[in-house]
């Protein structure tokens, strides 16, 4: 049931990097394949061109900036290679299990993964019974994240207004795709990698990076704008 009081009528949440601390994990994975074919960049290089991308835009962008031909079994090399260390490293980001669980906002997912990447994560992480059958990936829509299909796409399925949807992101192309759809978005950065990768988004709608009391902030309030883009850009700590 929508708390009375809310300004939001759907919450759409990224996954990695939002629901899941696996960004780093991902990037390490990447590095060591890519390597392996003599090609080289860090961490950083993954946050600025590869963060909140699909993997067929990511394989694509390889072959194109560094004139290579990828093996025919690199995309399931990537995820055999990110599924065995997503068993063993794999956790949903602090404190996301206790929104989940008491969050009286409808929510669902809407992700750049792959629809099986996308139902490993959340079942290796312990959330996957918070969701249903609310998970929406890239392969459902003819245009991922920056363009706003896939957020549109779920709001359509879940019968919300886009401009009564709250978007949680973490990654540029992922904020740019929100606010194309019309629907506020809050950048997350609670994630270990946003720090790891470099990654200095130019963002200044409302920031926060931790989700203690994230049920408390989509209330309205008295002195706060009715917008996200009225905040300074710096984490919200409650």
């Amino acid at each position: 049931m929508v708390m009375p009081d809310s300004r939001f009528d759907l919450i759409i949440f990224d996954c990695d990097g939002v629901l899941i601390d696996s960004e780093i994990i991902s990037a390490d994975i990447l590095i060591s394949l890519v390597a392996d074919l003599g090609i080289s960049f860090d961490v950083a290089y993954v946050g600025r061109y590869f963060l909140g991308r699909s993997f067929p835009t990511v394989a694509e962008t390889i072959r194109r900036e560094f004139d290579v031909v990828l093996p025919a079994d690199f995309e399931a090399a990537y995820r055999s290679a990110l599924q065995e260390t997503f068993k063993a490293e794999l956790r949903p980001t602090p404190g996301i299990e206790r929104v989940l669980a008491t969050l009286s906002v409808p929510y669902c997912v809407a992700t750049s993964s792959s629809p099986e990447r996308a139902r490993m994560s959340l079942d290796v992480a312990g959330l996957s019974g918070y969701f249903d059958r609310k998970v929406f990936t890239a392969s459902e829509v003819p245009n991922g994240k920056p363009a706003p299909d896939l957020f549109l796409h779920a709001a359509r399925k879940c019968g919300a207004d886009p401009t009564r949807c709250l978007v949680v992101e973490d990654s540029l192309p992922g904020i740019n795709a929100a606010r194309a759809a019309g629907m506020e978005v809050w950048h997350y950065v609670g994630g270990s990698h946003l720090s790891a990768l470099g990654n200095e988004t130019p963002y200044r709608g409302r920031v926060f990076d931790s989700w203690p009391n994230f049920s408390d902030m989509i209330e309205p309030a008295s002195n706060e704008p009715a917008s996200g883009d009225g905040n300074d850009g710096q984490p919200v700590r409650k």
